[in-house]
């Protein structure tokens, strides 16, 4: 029934795998599905022993040092097929493995047999007076160290049995307590594996409403089929329709800088034709003046004769230096280019921008119907996966198991207060067990305590005291009760040894390291017609590489049962139900879609004729030479501000009078001349400088600049009209691929959900836990050994206790007789 259900959860879980392998697979946006619902299983599969743990290592020392052979693999598959002895020798290797316990088992038993036969002997032999049964002591010298001795070995063997029967207690006692507090643990597990089965449900309902995250993350994209699609084909053409566009409206910016260039050298070439006039007639009255002072008498004396002469030859330098009137004029190139101005060349451009910019509302306009289809499809992908799981049986099924798992609780919970009772009386049966060693430590200690104090060293044995007898009598109690009961503690001992100490070391230590596990998965070992029994068992086909080993483990790892189990053999979730065929229908839905671009004019021929235009338009035929003369030169000959700085330093070398004041009035015209129109006409100069560079860095191969233009704007246009499809062809495959990439997405996260999530199966691994590691090994085995160890031991050391016990009650029993010496006989 578990089997089935896995595999019924598999199979709807495989309705949703897809095996879509795109040519070209873009990373499209990770899609979160969250976490798969899952509760924390409350067992822990793991047994802590406590304090008496150290007495556990102890006895599997012991074990190791009794069976030190590794794990017999071939014999164990021999055993389990029924072929021990076909081969020669495999009795031998049986009994070379086994040959500690059987030494040890051999021992025991002659414990067993000769123990009560040496006991029967040594009754008859004392009653015969014999085996110390006389009750007569002979003195010696050394009989109160020979009491010592025999005192101290009794006590220390009687100590060894004492502990050896509490390590019995404790290891009864221990079991008793684990039975009692499995309860909670069993009902930990079938805690848990109702879970398991609970929560699958709600897992599945989970991994199938998380097909709608990948669905609405695909109409989304679709509902922006625009910004997605339109831009991606918008980015791939901008490539070459942005440069195109770009240079277009630079070209009609430089158009505008040419306008105001030609305009700002028309008029700065009149302000300076002008400015130069005037300047050059008001430098004239200057001199006029100037010459007419130096003309005055008082330059005819000594002193300032030297100075005049210095100013009239300086005079010829006030003249202007630049000649404006030969430049030639630019209005037919500004006529010409206003002309070109009169068509708005920007405008145009910005249009050819707008057109280009409405590619995604073609992309929307020319692909609603498709993509109208393509919502319907995945609409009915998620109605269809619904459809089918409502179809599958599986509430069902986890109903048929939950009512099998409440049984199987039930069941336990009957009949563990039976187990409980039976653990009473095996608890009952180690306690008498551990009361007849208890009861030879009491007749021992009271012999040894009785003895010990009531001996009287100066007493003859006669006349011993009573308590000292009594002392005597009580060893001798517990010698006859140890030949009574040793028999039976060494049956129960090497009962004991040989089936815990075999489960220990066939069972529990192979399962601890795996072994077991391959053992199990020997081919043809549990039925001779199927190579793998767990495959068979699940597939129904044996040769499918499936082993307990792996199941195990993977569960132990808490995978899903899917991983576990293997069960891609027995259906391949990316085969059932197949999503690739909705996949196929959308890529062929995409595929079809077709996006028209020729609408799209980037600049028409008036634009482009209005820049044959420009290029024509003689700009190019400005003599640049001449202007770029002229504009280098200086207003004036002589920098008129020096001149005036000049002429005033002379004017007071002078004798103060009349011709120093003229001389520097004249100064001061001159600086005054400066300001007003020399500082303006260097501006204008400046001006013209800046616009003349301007037109002649445009005017440079302006005409193959425009054919440039045109030819990219030409490129662009052709792209949109005819290659345009390849381009949205691609893009498309792109977007196809963006779109069943999240589908793609969550397929794939479905199967990692199943291999590690879904139905995980660490309830199965601690049950075999539970049921192997803890009840068997830790609760009954290591308990069961503890016991035979602790019993064992007493049960030895019973045997020297016997002979010191016998030994010692002669040195506190009342004798019949002593030696009795002649008075004589000792004189001589």
């Amino acid at each position: 029934m578990a089997v089935e259900l896995c595999l019924l959860l598999l199979l709807f879980c495989g309705s949703t795998i897809s095996e879509v392998q795109p040519i070209y697979k873009p990373p499209p946006g990770t899609l979160d599905f969250g976490f798969v619902p899952s509760k924390t299983y409350d067992t822990g599969a793991y047994h802590e022993p406590g304090s008496i743990g150290i007495l556990f290592k102890i006895v599997h020392a012991f074990l190791y040092l009794v069976q030190p052979n590794s794990f017999p693999q071939d014999l164990i598959r021999k055993v389990a097929q029924q072929q021990l002895g076909n081969t020669r020798g495999d009795y031998q290797k049986a009994i070379y493995y086994e040959i500690g316990f059987i030494v040890s088992a051999a021992l025991g038993l002659l414990f067993i047999l000769l123990l009560p036969l040496v006991g029967l002997c040594f009754c008859m032999c004392r009653c015969c007076d014999n085996c110390g049964g006389e009750m007569h002591q002979r003195q010696k010298k050394n009989a109160d160290c020979q009491r010592s001795c025999f005192a101290t070995f009794l006590f220390v063997a009687s100590l060894i049995i004492s502990v050896g029967v509490l390590c019995a207690y404790a290891a009864n006692q221990h079991l008793t307590n684990q039975v009692r507090g499995a309860k909670k643990l069993v009902n930990s597990n079938f805690k848990d594996l109702k879970i398991f089965l609970n929560d699958t449900p709600a897992q599945i309902d989970y991994l199938v409403s998380q097909y709608n995250t990948a669905k609405d993350k695909a109409l989304s994209d679709l509902n922006n089929v625009g910004p997605v699609l339109g831009i991606r084909v918008q980015e791939q053409l901008g490539k070459e329709v942005r440069p195109a566009l770009d240079a277009a409206l630079s070209m009609a910016g430089a158009i505008r800088e040419t306008k105001e260039a030609l305009e700002n050298v028309s008029v700065s070439v009149e302000v300076l034709q002008e400015g130069t006039e005037r300047l050059h007639a008001n430098l004239t009255d200057v001199k006029m003046h100037l010459s007419n002072t130096l003309n005055d008498s008082a330059c005819n004396a000594a002193q300032a004769a030297s100075t005049c002469n210095i100013i009239r030859n300086s005079l010829s330098q006030l003249n202007v230096n630049a000649n404006f009137s030969g430049l030639p004029g630019v209005s037919s190139q500004l006529a010409k280019v206003n002309d070109v101005l009169k068509i708005d060349l920007s405008s145009l451009v910005q249009k050819g921008y707008a057109a280009f910019n409405d590619t995604p509302d073609l992309v929307v306009n020319q692909t609603r119907n498709i993509l109208s289809d393509i919502k319907s499809m995945l609409e009915s992908i998620g109605s269809n996966i619904t459809t089918f799981t409502k179809a599958l049986p599986v509430e069902k099924i986890l109903a048929d198991l939950m009512v099998y798992l409440t049984q199987s609780e039930a069941y336990v919970q009957d009949y563990f207060p039976l187990v409980e009772q039976y653990d009473f009386y095996r608890w009952l049966g180690c306690l008498i067990l551990c009361c007849m060693v208890v009861l030879i430590l009491v007749f021992y200690y009271l012999g040894l305590l009785c003895g010990t104090c009531g001996y009287d060293k100066h007493a003859s044995p006669t006349t011993r005291g009573c308590i000292s007898n009594t002392g005597g009598n009580f060893l001798m109690a517990g010698v006859g009760f140890s030949f009574l009961f040793s028999w039976v503690l060494m049956t129960v001992v090497v009962l004991t040894f040989v089936t815990g100490g075999n489960v220990e070391k066939l069972v529990c230590e192979p399962f601890e390291d795996k072994n077991l596990f391959k053992v199990l998965d020997t081919p043809y070992l549990l039925n001779r017609h199927w190579k793998n029994y767990l495959a068979g068992i699940v597939f129904k086909n044996p040769n499918v590489n499936l082993t307990f080993e792996k199941v195990y483990s993977d569960c132990k790892e808490n995978k899903g049962i899917y991983t576990s189990l293997h069960l891609e053999y027995l259906f391949n979730i990316n085969e059932f139900l197949n999503v690739s065929m909705y996949t196929e229908d959308v890529a062929l839905k995409i595929e079809h879609i077709q996006i028209n671009l020729s609408k799209i004019i980037l600049l028409d021929e008036i634009g482009k004729e209005n820049l044959l235009n420009f290029s024509s338009s003689g700009i190019d035929g400005i003599d640049f030479s001449a202007y770029l003369t002229e504009i280098n030169k200086s207003v004036t000959k002589v920098d008129l501000l020096s001149f005036a700085n000049d002429l005033e330093a002379r004017a007071d070398q002078l004798p103060k009078g009349a011709l120093e004041n003229a001389l520097k009035g004249h100064a001061n015209s001159i600086r005054m001349i400066h300001n007003q129109q020399v500082v303006p006409l260097e501006q204008a100069m400046s001006t013209l400088n800046q616009s003349i560079r301007l037109l002649k860095r445009t005017s440079s191969e302006l005409m193959v600049k425009v054919k440039n233009v045109i030819s990219a704007v030409n490129t662009a246009q052709f792209l949109i009209n005819n290659n345009a499809s390849q381009v949205i062809v691609q893009e498309t495959k792109k977007y196809m691929d963006t779109i069943i990439g999240y589908f793609e997405q969550y397929t794939e996260w479905v199967k990692e959900s199943i291999a590690m999530e879904v139905a995980a199966c660490k309830p199965i691994a601690n049950v075999i836990d539970t049921a192997v590691d803890i009840f068997l090994c830790s609760y009954i085995t290591d308990s069961v050994n503890t016991f035979w160890f602790g019993l064992g031991g007493s049960s030895m050391f019973l045997i020297p206790a016997i002979i010191f016990a016998v030994k010692l009650s002669k040195y506190y029993r009342r004798m019949d007789t002593e030696d009795v010496y002649d008075d004589s006989v000792e004189q001589w």
